[in-house]
């Protein structure tokens, strides 16, 4: 397609969009049109714009030029000629660049609207959204026999160190910590000849469905041992259950080719306009 022709109607499509979103009865915009002039001469409209407004048709000409270079007073004169012939009518001159000065003084002095009209580039960004996420983060850890840990030289203080490191943020925490979670090979709970005696599953059946308690829920045991992944059988004297809170923001970058269909720029008061696509 001629690429003045696709100009003509992307500038149709978003001033279709824009129409639609005032608080104006749209009529129609079309593109190509004939109009004659008072003079009897015929001229060709590249997007006519009616719209109603209080019982009052407003009729809009929008002549469109896509330039690779600005737009200079002489054609901004030719297009005042056009208004001039056609009576009631007001204009819009819409490039694909911007206009020269001379344009711009000619333009404001007799009330026809310069706008520079382009699409959104890619990922181009138009502002952000900053939402805050809040999650309840329940944990369940584990109480190490201290006597156990000492005859097979567990070194929990080390355990500490570790989580310490791994979550700088809560060093505090784990360097005052009693219990730890531990990774292990199933969810069962056994005691010193190996019998199940209960579970982890079990015990969070246990637990409130609907509420976040204040305080952990502890479950204490005489003679319980898990199968860690990492260190094989460790003796544990308590299991608990913690609720933590976890509160973050998070920023969204809002990119216009994602909502815009097109931007539109006064050329005299340089302000600009995002036409949704929808």
């Amino acid at each position: 397609m001629n690429p003045n022709i696709e100009f003509e109607l992307f500038a149709q499509r978003v001033y279709q969009k824009l129409l639609n979103s005032e608080l104006i009865k749209p009529i129609t915009v079309k593109h190509n049109v004939k109009l004659v002039g008072k003079s009897g001469c015929e001229h060709q409209i590249d997007v006519y714009w009616e719209y109603e407004v209080k019982g009052t048709i407003h009729k809009v000409v929008i002549e469109c030029k896509n330039y690779n270079s600005t737009v200079p007073i002489g054609k901004v004169r030719d297009f005042f000629g056009v208004l001039y012939d056609l009576d009631g009518a007001s204009g819009i001159m819409v490039s694909s660049k911007s206009f020269q000065t001379g344009a711009k003084k000619f333009a404001k002095h007799y009330g026809i609207s310069l706008q520079s009209l382009r699409a959104p580039e890619r990922n181009e960004p138009i502002g952000f959204i900053t939402a805050q996420t809040s999650a309840n983060i329940r944990h369940c850890l584990f109480l190490i026999d201290e006597e156990w840990a000492a005859e097979h030289k567990f070194d929990i203080q080390g355990l500490r160190n570790f989580y310490a490191q791994f979550q700088p943020n809560k060093a505090d925490y784990w360097q005052k910590a009693t219990h730890f979670p531990i990774e292990t090979k199933d969810y069962n709970i056994r005691n010193s000849i190996g019998k199940v005696i209960s579970s982890i599953e079990t015990l969070e059946r246990k637990l409130p469905q609907k509420t976040i308690p204040e305080k952990a829920a502890v479950f204490p045991f005489d003679d319980a041992w898990l199968d860690s992944r990492y260190n094989g059988p460790i003796k544990i004297r308590e299991v608990m259950f913690e609720w933590e809170s976890d509160v973050q923001e998070v920023t969204f970058n809002l990119a216009a080719d994602d909502f815009v269909e097109g931007i539109l720029k006064d050329a005299i008061n340089g302000m600009e306009e995002y036409v949704s696509k929808y």
